[in-house]
């Protein structure tokens, strides 16, 4: 099997954990491919909560969600996924990052290090056991280096006796390719 790009690796590892029934976020809805994505892994049964700031893009979800049937799945919240901690108080199976800016949309307005880093932390403590938060990070503009060195950072430290941390990345290929931490909240051993 090739070596996937970040996105499609990212997917991949959240397929193996979000089950029908499951809870998940998407922190970045951008054009709403994410959200669908995890709506459909969901289920009839299953719960999304999707953040973004701009409308355009809160807009485009709710159209895609539409076209798949599958918007009563999803919650849409016109806040920043810094506060996302203000909306979702159930434990996650899954949880979504695709930094950046909106494709398409305005490129000045883009994710920024330090409303990331809140939003991952509230993620990552929502985490059920064995969930996956998993983060495309995007380093090809100057914003996106600093969102990038700063995720880095802050997953470099969580505690290895509650997260495993993955960083995947190509690193002889040219233009900042889009780079994955996958996060993963370990299982509590009993104590004994």
């Amino acid at each position: 099997m090739p070596l996937l790009p970040a996105l499609a690796f990212a997917r991949q590892l959240i397929e193996g954990r979000l089950k029908n029934g499951g809870r998940a976020l998407d922190g970045t809805a951008g054009n709403g491919r994410d959200t669908l994505f995890l709506a459909q892994l969901a289920g009839g049964s299953g719960k999304v909560w999707a953040f973004d700031i701009q409308a355009q893009a809160l807009s485009n979800t709710a159209g895609l969600l539409r076209e798949n049937g599958v918007e009563e799945r999803v919650e849409l919240i016109a806040a920043s996924h810094a506060d996302l901690a203000d909306y979702v108080r159930e434990p996650l199976d899954a949880a979504m990052f695709n930094f950046g800016y909106l494709p398409g949309g305005d490129k000045t307005v883009t994710t920024k290090a330090g409303s990331s880093v809140r939003a991952m932390q509230a993620a990552a403590a929502l985490l059920a056991e064995s969930g996956l938060l998993t983060a495309v990070v995007y380093s090809g503009h100057p914003a996106g280096r600093a969102e990038a060195a700063a995720i880095e950072q802050w997953a470099a430290a969580l505690p290895q006796e509650q997260y495993q941390v993955l960083h995947y990345r190509f690193t002889n290929q040219r233009n900042y390719p889009p780079q994955l931490l996958a996060i993963e909240k370990r299982i509590r051993k009993p104590n004994r």
